[in-house]
């Protein structure tokens, strides 16, 4: 590789690392938009729930061919990834697997492994495209319309392209190497690519250093443009899911975080005499109950929305989605990344400042209609891959709706009534409630 060469790779090094970093730090921005939240407590079992979940793919292998498909990608995009240290390492030099010599027996064995798992990933990328095709219902949905369809095709056709490259590169380093060709050092053992070589064996040394340059460049710079598609793509789950599992709640799915303002409230209506000693902060602004925008989230729950999958097994699970209603977990995610995304734009034309647009999170994007779907059985956040929590945003979203708005579904403004009249949900006066022990041997304490 001439000077010329490993200028021009350094070159789109650097403005691939340059435009991920820009974006990653604008998404990062996005993000802490959210209101603080602590959830550094427990870092050991955060940390162990990370290894299970994230990196382990416990979650994946509910449904176990789907699983071991997903994990073959996985294993693959890790392994695979340590080739490309190589070849960003060579592209810098201008060296030609610059490990070989350092490595001996082990790198052979290496790309060994690497080729297996090139043909893994081709194999169930395949399998991927052709299931979207097919009967599965979470993966034909509204919500998937237009770019996220497109999206999803787009990275399984790219990721088959690039295993389709590295092993065209392969193949022709093996012919090369064989004849001896200057440059070309015997290293790796290729179980895979050696298929291909009777499709490249009569060609000549220089049509397959031509082909194995190609290769190798077309794979490089599909891996940066990759780079860099990522963040604008679910994908980005690839890098999101760590943090996100680490940060996810630990608490009991159904235990609900109580809002302190109120909290505060009710003690002091508990304690009259309290009030006279609390302090009263100056130019307090009162607090906004529940979530109208994603500024009023906090940022792990925007953190849940940058790193959804949009895989639907949230949806799959829903059992108000499964009897018609128009609720989707998985649209909730999305809608909320949306916003986000679009708050991102307006803070950018505006050198950070915030322009109101008119805009929110409630009705723009989720309607009441789908929050009042919601059981919050939490069935959702169970199915999730990389326990993403879309019942925490619903349930923000709701609490606005009630202690801002007054607003509530028909059914629950019943439930509230009697509340406030019965003192329970049930339309019978407190003083008929035992009459369901009459003629029953059964003593009623007063």
């Amino acid at each position: 590789m001439n000077i010329l060469s490993q200028l021009f790779f350094a070159i789109a090094l650097g403005i691939s690392g340059f435009l991920f970093y820009k974006k990653a730090k604008s998404i990062r921005r996005n993000i802490m938009l959210g209101k603080d939240i602590n959830r550094k407590n427990q870092p050991n079992e955060r940390f162990n729930l990370m290894l299970k979940v994230a990196l382990g793919q416990s979650k994946m292998m509910v449904r176990i061919i789907p699983g071991l498909l997903h994990l073959a990608v996985y294993l693959g995009f890790l392994l695979i990834n340590l080739e490309v240290i190589e070849i960003v390492l060579d592209g810098l030099l201008g060296t030609h697997r610059i490990s070989a010599p350092l490595l001996g027996g082990l790198y052979d064995m290496l790309i060994a492994i690497f080729e297996v798992f090139m043909a893994l990933v081709t194999v169930a990328c395949i399998i991927f495209l052709i299931r979207r095709q097919g009967p599965v219902l979470r993966l034909k949905m509204d919500e998937l319309r237009g770019f996220p369809q497109i999206d999803a095709s787009v990275i399984l056709f790219t990721e088959i392209i690039l295993m389709t490259a590295l092993l065209f590169m392969n193949a022709s380093d093996q012919i090369l190497q064989t004849r001896g060709v200057e440059h070309y050092i015997q290293a790796g053992i290729f179980p895979v690519s050696s298929l291909l070589v009777p499709l490249l064996n009569g060609l000549s040394n220089e049509t397959l250093i031509v082909i194995e340059r190609t290769a190798w460049w077309f794979h490089i710079l599909g891996i940066f443009a990759f780079l860099n598609y990522l963040p604008y793509s679910k994908h980005f789950h690839i890098i999101l899911a760590f943090p996100n599992v680490y940060f996810s709640k630990l608490e009991p799915k159904g235990q609900l975080d109580n809002n302190e303002s109120i909290t505060k409230e009710v003690k002091l209506m508990m304690d009259p005499e309290a009030a006279f000693s609390t302090p009263v902060e100056e130019n307090a602004q009162p607090q906004k109950f529940g979530a109208k925008d994603v500024f009023d989230l906090n940022w792990v729950q925007l953190l849940n929305a940058y790193t959804c999958t949009e895989c639907g097994r949230c949806t799959a699970s829903c059992p108000a989605n499964i009897t018609g209603k128009k609720l989707s977990p998985r649209k909730i995610m999305m809608s909320t990344r949306d916003r986000l995304e679009h708050v991102g734009q307006i803070l950018d034309k505006n050198n950070g400042q915030w322009v109101d647009d008119g805009k929110t999170l409630l009705r723009d994007y989720i309607t009441e209609e789908e929050l009042w779907a919601c059981t919050t059985c939490n069935a959702c956040t169970e199915a999730c891959p990389v326990n993403i929590d879309p019942v925490s945003i619903i349930v923000d979203l709701r609490r606005y709706l009630i202690m801002e708005e007054s607003k509530a579904a028909e059914s629950i403004n019943v439930m509230f009534n009697n509340i406030q009249n019965n003192g329970a949900p049930w339309a019978f006066s407190p003083s008929d409630r035992a009459n369901w022990t009459q003629n029953l041997e059964i003593t009623v304490s007063q």
